[in-house]
Parts: C-alpha cells; structure tokens; sequence
C-alpha cells in the first residue's frame, strides 16, 4: 500500500475506539492478527537520554556493579535499527523527551492491537510520562486508541499475543498489578479472544523476558523460570518449545524479536537461541544489545509493532 493509500484508508483518531460491548472492528491498515506475522512497520524509541536507573531487579545488579555505558549502549541501538532497515521495516522513531529517560523501551507505554493502540499505565513515577508521550506519538501516526489502562499498573511486556485471538496476560505485581491485567483481560473476553493470566515471580519483570512468540506454533520458552502449566498450556496448543537456558534468560536472551517469514533479530548473548534457529533455517541477525539492557530491556522491549501483514 502506498503512503497515500495508507493516508486515504486511515480511521479518524480517537481517544478511546473500544466498544465496550464487544465487538470491535479492527483497523484497516494499522495492527496485526499474530505477532509473528511479516513485520512491516515498527515503533523505535531513542536513547538520547537514557539513563540507568533502578527499574528491576536486573537492572539494579548492573547499577551496583557495572553501569551501562551511555555511549556503547547509544550505538547498540543504532546498530539495532540498521537490522530492522535491512529487513525492509519502516522504523518510526518517537522524539525523545530529556525528561523520559526510559523512553527507549516503547513496548512499555503502549500495545499494539488489531483495533487499536492500548495506553498502558506504568509502575514507575519516572516513567508515566511515557503513556501522554506514546498519545501523542499515536496521534501524529494516525493511529487511534483502542483504550487506556486505569484499574491498575499495567506494562507492555506483559501482553503477549501467542497466536490469532489468543493473549497471555503476565502478572508480576511490581510492574504490572492484578488489577490492570484483569482490566485487560476483560476488553479481550468480550472481543472473543482466548486469555490467559501468568502469574510470575516480580524479579522477572514482563512475561516476555521468559515467553516470546517466534513463529506460529513455534514459541521460545524459559523452561527453568516458566510455570510447568504455561508450558503444558502452549503445547496442548500445538506449539513446539524451544527452550532459553535460564543463564541467557537473564541476559535478555528470550527477548527478541519476530519478523515474520523465518527472520528473527535476537540479542547476541542468546547463543543457543540463536543456533537452534539457524539449525531450523531461520534468518537471524545477531545484535550486541548487552550494555543497553543492563538499563532493564532487550530487543522485543524495544520494540512495538506497528503494522503485521498477514502471512
């Protein structure tokens, strides 16, 4: 479609486009269906301003013992956006803000739905600035809001689209509240999706640090730090496990991202990720991301998908 075609097809932008009935049309041109459809156009944030600060447990024991290098962690993410333009993705960037010095991970502050962005409301006081900036980043897109979190804490990691019409909701309380998840939780049932709330232990911040789609009934899963019931769940599913090793894991090694069409772009410390792909036939581009997560995030953190293609 052309920038024109996109431009006459788009939906007037709305605040809240969510019929609380159900029932919700999707959009015509912007969100996806699955998360490992063909990736057309992503949402990037900028580290202009990053900062390391204490946003997990993760990213305190590099504060403590190894701060990220701004500069290194500046030109890993630089790095990361050539891997998205070598694959054909549009990359929309959000202007960063000196007072956002998170504003890198956009799956925090927002999701991705077929009808429409989720505004999310985030734990952190330093970070709920991100939520009016990722209004305002949806607006200049042209895309509306399905609706915006207000039960409870509620972040992007934590909503994982498993496969069409079915979402696993992660539950860590620290990062993502009880509350905010059933909210959640609730729009999809009436949408007639599949929902399924993970409860996980708080160190592991989003669900997506354990459990990421790759292709479809393909997930890659931390067997060590995922609940035996999760994993029974996805396989009554038909999905095949390729599991993270716990020590990868906490390197972000299970945060990376799908781009349809068997091509990942993963981190370079997920190793055993990375060959258990290309063994399969996989393209991956192998991205050093190592000094900007020690700043809390991984690739899919710093990621929101704006547009899927069917596959």
């Amino acid at each position: 479609m052309t920038r024109h075609e996109r431009l006459s097809s788009a939906e007037p932008f709305s605040l809240q486009r969510r019929n609380p009935k159900g029932g919700t049309e999707p959009l015509s041109f912007w969100g996806f269906q699955n998360e490992t459809d063909p990736l057309t156009d992503v949402l990037l944030g900028s580290p202009a301003y990053l900062r390391h600060m204490a946003t997990s447990s993760l990213s305190r024991k590099h504060l403590r013992e190894n701060p990220a290098n701004i500069q290194l962690a500046q030109a890993q993410h630089n790095e990361l956006v050539s891997a998205y333009q070598h694959f054909g993705v549009t990359v929309h960037t959000v202007q960063p803000e000196p007072e956002l010095p998170m504003q890198v991970y956009t799956r925090d502050s927002s999701v991705m739905t077929p009808y429409g962005a989720i505004i999310t409301a985030m734990a952190n006081w330093w970070r709920r600035g991100e939520n009016y900036a990722a209004i305002r980043n949806y607006e200049k897109l042209g895309i509306p809001i399905y609706d915006m979190v207000t039960a409870g804490t509620f972040e992007g990691g934590d909503f994982n689209v498993i496969e069409e019409g079915c979402v696993l909701i992660g539950c860590g309380g620290a990062r993502t509240q009880e509350e905010g998840a059933l909210q959640v939780q609730s729009w999809f049932e009436k949408e007639g999706w599949e929902t399924r709330l993970a409860f996980i232990d708080e160190y592991y911040v989003h669900i997506d640090l354990m459990v990421v789609p790759i292709a479809p009934k393909l997930t890659a899963v931390c067997l060590a730090c995922t609940e035996p019931a999760l994993v029974d769940w996805l396989k009554a599913k038909g999905h095949e496990i390729i599991d993270v090793p716990f020590q990868d894991t906490m390197a972000l090694g299970c945060n990376f991202m799908s781009l349809g069409r068997d091509r990942v772009i993963a981190p370079t410390s997920s190793q055993t990720l990375i060959e258990k792909l290309r063994a399969l036939g996989f393209e991956v581009a192998a991205v050093e991301t190592g000094e900007i997560s020690k700043t809390g995030g991984g690739i899919h953190c710093m990621a929101q998908a704006l547009r899927r293609e069917r596959a």
